[in-house]
């Protein structure tokens, strides 16, 4: 028999169920404004917001994280490196898993919920002051990003921290998020992605993610397509900034499969660092935690080496949510939120090289603007049948739409729909199992919010 609950308990647990009702209110009122996967050409707004405020994104250290993919997993072990050389961090990504109030992490935590209203109620006012002075103008309120960049500013100011991790929503010189000084820029791979924004060519995505370049700051550039390394050089020339090239300055010399991970030889600014454990999948990671380690090493030294203990502690601490992640096992299921051809190319990559799957079902939802034939077809090698489905938002294909592509790319007898993700994956763990003899998996992914659903289906969230 449970024990009852005490007074004190009771409380707590209402205060608890009261602050998140509050902050789920203060979401739902943010969710009416323009979406994150839209953005307005101008960082006018943001930087009179911030202006009022007092310029809370100049009150820390900077560093800003853009690219392709990678660059949440990057900025999560920038913060964790960081954090275990002892000092206080902030964290900006998106999008979120389960909780809205993870986008803004203080010492590699999510702020609360009563801290996420308190945050609101700051910047609220100074936030409708320039709302209505753009709609005077004829322009737009803050669009949802634009809100949530402000409100990660002045929360790491206000708590303070010593070093933000700030991580680009989509491209970067337009990006609300640049308005930071940053003393560190990061760039992971650059590919085809949001054309409709930032561009229809490699050039122009690669040019305006070179957008976060500072005067005179250091940039961390991952291994690039030859189109997008010299748009980045030449953006880095023009502002004076030292440039850290991987396979030029730094490298990874070595990497080899290992239970739950693998381990790394990595060659950072500094030297040469050996037996660092990394629990997270794919030769994609392996590079991720190289820029993490090179810019982490431009920020505190300079380029000096970093002690080996620290790194390995901080990388083998490190976590993913959503990336290649195992949430269930009997069958295996791996849920991982690639969402365009370059993230998916390098899924399919970390699948064969970490897992032996005798069958694999896919659970997949892709978004109206992405590729999904490309998609779909990087997929189809690895998967022995997919079942179509629909994330819970506006922006997800429809599932007839997506079956009859998937059926051109797998053949109509490899293929199912479920309109519901719960149907889905029940519908796939009886696919794989059906037919295999041993190790039968499930994927789930084609897009972040598919797998955060996921999550919280199956009890991971």
């Amino acid at each position: 028999m449970s024990k009852p609950s005490s007074g004190a308990e009771h409380h707590r647990d209402e205060a608890e169920r009261r602050a998140r009702e509050a902050a789920d209110e203060v979401y739902r009122g943010i969710l009416e404004r323009a979406p994150e996967h839209e953005i307005d050409p101008t960082l006018d707004r943001v930087r009179e917001v911030c202006q009022l405020l007092g310029d809370p994104q100049l009150d820390y250290q900077v560093v800003h994280i853009t690219g392709t993919n990678g660059k949440t997993s990057t900025s999560r072990m920038v913060e964790r490196l960081l954090r275990e050389h002892g000092l206080r961090t902030g964290r900006f990504t998106s999008p979120h898993l389960t909780r809205v109030t993870e986008r803004i992490a203080i010492d590699g935590e999510p702020i609360s919920d009563e801290r996420f209203v308190e945050v609101w109620q700051d910047v609220a006012p100074y936030v409708h002051l320039v709302d209505q002075r753009s709609l005077e103008r004829g322009g737009p309120r803050l669009s949802f990003f634009e809100v949530f960049t402000v409100m990660a500013f002045a929360a790491f100011a206000d708590a303070p921290v010593d070093v933000a991790v700030i991580e680009v929503g989509m491209g970067g010189r337009w990006d609300s998020t640049n308005v930071v000084h940053s003393q560190v820029q990061v760039i992971a791979p650059v590919a085809m992605d949001h054309q409709r924004y930032l561009g229809d060519t490699l050039a122009e995505v690669a040019g305006n993610k070179a957008g976060i370049i500072e005067e005179g700051g250091t940039v961390v550039v991952s291994r690039q397509d030859e189109v997008a390394e010299g748009v980045i050089l030449a953006e880095a020339a023009a502002k004076g900034a030292r440039v850290v090239r991987e396979d030029v300055d730094i490298a990874v010399v070595e990497r080899m499969p290992a239970v739950g991970g693998q381990l790394l030889t990595l060659r950072g600014l500094g030297g040469v660092y050996t037996d660092v454990y990394l629990p997270l999948f794919g030769e994609h990671q392996a590079h991720n935690a190289l820029l993490a380690l090179a810019a982490t090493e431009a920020l505190l030294t300079g380029g000096a080496a970093l002690d080996g203990g620290v790194v390995e502690a901080a990388f083998a601490d490190m976590s993913s949510p959503g990336r290649l992640e195992v949430v269930r096992s009997s069958p295996t299921v791996v849920v991982d939120g690639a969402h365009n051809p370059h993230g998916v190319a390098a899924l399919v990559a970390a699948l064969e090289e970490s897992f032996a799957f005798d069958r694999l079902v896919g659970v997949v939802a892709i978004m109206d603007d992405k590729d999904p034939e490309a998609m779909l077809g990087l997929l189809e090698p690895v998967l022995d049948e997919v079942v179509v489905t629909h994330a819970s938002t506006s922006r997800s294909l429809d599932v007839d739409e997506l079956a009859e592509i998937a059926e051109d790319v797998f053949g109509p007898d490899r293929v199912h729909r479920a309109e519901r993700l719960d149907d889905a994956i029940t519908l796939a763990v009886e696919r794989a199992e059906a037919e295999a003899e041993r190790g039968a998996g499930v994927l789930v992914t084609g897009s972040l919010y598919l797998v955060a659903e996921a999550r919280v289906l199956l009890g991971r969230a």
